[in-house]
C-alpha cells in the first residue's frame, strides 16, 4: 500500500476505521493482529501498534485480556432534549427534558457544603472559598447511566431557607427556577456552553465508558437580575447521546 504525506499509522487507522464503518469488520470481530497489520500494510510493528492505539482511543475497538482486540458494538445515539420549557411546578427538570422523547428517568443525588473553587467562584460571581451547596447527580434511563451533573448554589442566596438542599424539603427536585421563586428570587436568564473533552476516569466509571471516550460537557448557569444563583456541569457520553435543543423563536 502506498502512503502519502499523512503519517503511516494514521493511514492504517483510517483504512481499518473504514472497514469497521462499512461492516467489513463487524462488531465483536477480532481486529487483525499486529503481525497481520504489519504484513498487510507493509509497515513496521511500531506503526501497527500506533494504528491500533488510535482506534482504541476513538472507542472503536476494545482490548480483552488474554484474547486480543475486538470491534466494539456501536450504540445508536439517543437524544437528550433540552429546552426552556417548564410545565407545572412539581416536575423535575430531568423528567421535563426527557418527556418529549417518551423517556422515563431516575436519579440519585448527594449534597454537601464546601468552599467555592476559583473557577466556580468566577462563574457564580462570588469570592473563592465562599460557601456553596454542591449537589452531585447521576441520572439513569431504563437503569442505564446516561448523564452526570454537579451543581453549585451560593449559600448567600439559599442558606437558612427551605430550599437550601435541592433534593429535600417541599420543593425537593423541582428545579432551580421553581425553588428560587419560593424564596422570592426570580430567575430570568440561563446560559449554557457546550464543549467536549476526554472523560475523566471517575466519570467514565460511573457512565460505563472506557478510557479515551469523549464526553460532552454542558456548563449551565442560571441568573436572577444579572446575579448567578446556580451553576452546573452536565456530563454526557458523546458516543451514546446527542444534545437536542428546542428553543422558542421570539
Amino acid at each position: 500500500m502506498t502512503f502519502g504525506e499523512q503519517p503511516a499509522y494514521l493511514r492504517v487507522a483510517s483504512d481499518l476505521r473504514e472497514k469497521i464503518a462499512n461492516g467489513s469488520l463487524p462488531p465483536h470481530t477480532r481486529l487483525p493482529s499486529q503481525a497481520r497489520i504489519r504484513e498487510e500494510y507493509g509497515v513496521s510493528d511500531t506503526v501497527a501498534l500506533e494504528a491500533r492505539k488510535v482506534l482504541m482511543a476513538e472507542g472503536l475497538v476494545e482490548g480483552r485480556s488474554g484474547s486480543g482486540t475486538y470491534v466494539r458494538e456501536r450504540p445508536v445515539p439517543r437524544r437528550i432534549a433540552r429546552s426552556g420549557y417548564r410545565p407545572g411546578a412539581g416536575a423535575s427538570p430531568f423528567r421535563q427534558e426527557q418527556t418529549a422523547d417518551g423517556m422515563r428517568g431516575t436519579w440519585e443525588s448527594r449534597s454537601e457544603q464546601e468552599g467555592a473553587s476559583p473557577e466556580i467562584a468566577e462563574r457564580l460571581g462570588i469570592e473563592a472559598r465562599d460557601r456553596v451547596m454542591r449537589t452531585r447527580y447521576i441520572f439513569r434511563e431504563a437503569g442505564e447511566p446516561m448523564m452526570l451533573s454537579t451543581s453549585w448554589e451560593p449559600l448567600a442566596v439559599t442558606g437558612r431557607t427551605p430550599v437550601m438542599l435541592p433534593e429535600e424539603g417541599p420543593l425537593g427536585g423541582c428545579g432551580v427556577v421553581e425553588r428560587m421563586a419560593a424564596i422570592d428570587v426570580v430567575v430570568d436568564n440561563m446560559v449554557e456552553q457546550v464543549g467536549a473533552r476526554p472523560g475523566l476516569a471517575e466519570e467514565l466509571l460511573a457512565l460505563g465508558g472506557v478510557p479515551g471516550h469523549v464526553v460532552m460537557v454542558i456548563g449551565r448557569t442560571y441568573y436572577a437580575s444579572g446575579r448567578a444563583v446556580e451553576t452546573a456541569d452536565v456530563v454526557v457520553p458523546a458516543d451514546r447521546y446527542r444534545i437536542a435543543y428546542h428553543l422558542p423563536v421570539r
